[in-house]
């Protein structure tokens, strides 16, 4: 009986949620007590991240089931635009969506086990991108049951915490006010709201992850939108859920400018033995998230290589038939930036880069709409409403990041002109453009 190419609606789901959960919620916070310092503002903030990533997760869906193929965005925008749109997000997926994620994570991941080990945290991501990988290495069910374990250790991990205050909450702050107050509604249409914003959207970034498999996947005309809606919608309640545990714990003070939210609350409710035993664990759960994106990441230099010639080696794949070339590109970038960048660096580059691209292809939906070629794939519900939300809300975004820090722009910018150098060499060698 020979083993399944394809990944299960389970593995799906839990690749959604994985992508999702990782550094941005348990680090994000730092960056927004400040310029809103409002328990509800904060978790308006989260709930229309939620509601964005679901009107995101709506329209990839009816998208990824009318193409019928692996690859996101680089698919999308490469048949609705232009090759070269599909090969700019495919560059920008691959440098700094997934390998600079993936960087972002491990780095969490050693701050976290730092605490708990001793062992330098720069070390520790590096060896966490080299095991992950090398898991991956052994197929689709290898990898498959791996992401499924990490992730429920996640997801349980999640539920204790949030229940904890109700237990060990002797410590708790117990100050801070979950409904309007006085100033909250000017907090949520200010500046400093739609700059955070940029934190809490990278904290949702992956909820088109199963998209990138759809090409293997069971059944995608079915599982495919399920898994991007049931996950959406289970880490939207998470992250809202866990925010507000924060907060009720720590005071603002305690929490400002800290990326390792998770210990700060930890060592508040528990003490600090007992904190840094969390924080051992809460490095290994954060590898799911580094699992996921090493299944979803490589598909698109993978996707890459099938249609341009002289990337044609990333497609090619090992006895497991997994890209195995993709994915040491992958993990060898990933190293290259822990060892080079910081992570708020890595975190406001990648989800403006990102969202820009994610809106292009949700904008698609408009072109598909008219050619009608797959009357048969998943609908929009309330259409156009979802694309025509999500699309608002990251031009504001955008808007105010550029106000706010024009470099952010401006390096997302310049990290475009090698990849459509690329593009025009690849397309020449190829002698024509991808069709």
């Amino acid at each position: 009986m020979t083993e399944s190419k394809n990944y299960t609606l389970t593995v799906a789901i839990t690749l959604v949620i994985a992508n999702m959960i990782g550094t941005g919620v348990f680090t994000s916070l730092g960056y927004q007590v400040g310029p809103l310092p409002s328990g509800f503002a904060i978790l308006a903030l989260w709930a229309l991240g939620g509601l964005i990533a679901l009107c995101g997760a709506f329209t990839y869906a009816e998208i990824a089931t009318a193409l019928k193929r692996s690859g996101g965005e680089y698919l999308f925008l490469s048949k609705l635009y232009h090759p070269a749109f599909g090969f700019l997000s495919g560059w920008m997926s691959s440098v700094a969506g997934f390998a600079g994620a993936n960087s972002a994570v491990a780095l969490a991941i050693g701050e976290y086990a730092t605490e708990a080990s001793g062992i330098p945290g720069q070390v520790i991501a590096i060896v966490a991108i080299i095991a992950v990988s090398a898991i991956h290495w052994f197929g689709v069910k290898t990898g498959g049951r791996a992401q499924t374990m990490l992730t429920t250790l996640k997801l349980s991990l999640i539920v204790f915490f949030c229940a904890s205050p109700f237990f060990f909450a002797s410590n708790a702050t117990h100050t801070i006010h979950f409904l309007p107050q006085p100033g909250d509604w000017e907090l949520i249409m200010s500046q400093g709201f739609a700059v955070s914003l940029v934190f809490v959207m990278y904290a949702y970034t992956g909820w088109n992850a199963s998209a990138y498999i759809a090409g293997n996947l069971d059944n995608p005309r079915k599982n495919l939108p399920k898994s991007l809606i049931i996950g959406t919608i289970i880490v939207m309640i998470v992250y809202v859920s866990l925010n507000a545990t924060f907060l009720y714990v720590a005071s603002f003070d305690e929490l400002q400018g800290q990326n390792d939210i998770g210990n700060v609350v930890a060592h508040k409710l528990f003490g600090s033995t007992a904190g840094k035993i969390f924080s051992g664990i809460f490095s290994f759960a954060l590898l799911s998230t580094l699992s996921s994106m090493t299944i979803a990441g490589p598909r698109v230099i993978e996707a890459m290589g099938e249609d341009y010639s002289i990337l044609k080696t990333f497609s090619k794949r090992n006895r497991y038939d997994m890209p195995y070339i993709a994915i040491l590109a992958q993990a060898a970038w990933s190293i290259f930036l822990v060892m080079v960048s910081s992570f708020k660096e890595i975190i406001q580059y990648i989800s403006v880069s990102l969202s820009f691209f994610s809106m292009l292809a949700v904008i698609g939906i408009f072109i598909l709409r008219k050619r009608n070629t797959e009357p048969d794939s998943f609908k929009v519900p309330l259409y156009p409403l979802p694309p025509l939300i999500l699309s608002a809300c990251t031009c504001w975004m955008i808007y105010y990041v550029a106000v706010t820090d024009i470099n952010i722009i401006l390096y997302a910018l310049a990290s475009l002109v090698p990849g459509y150098l690329l593009y025009l060499y690849a397309s020449h060698k190829n002698g024509k453009n991808v069709k």
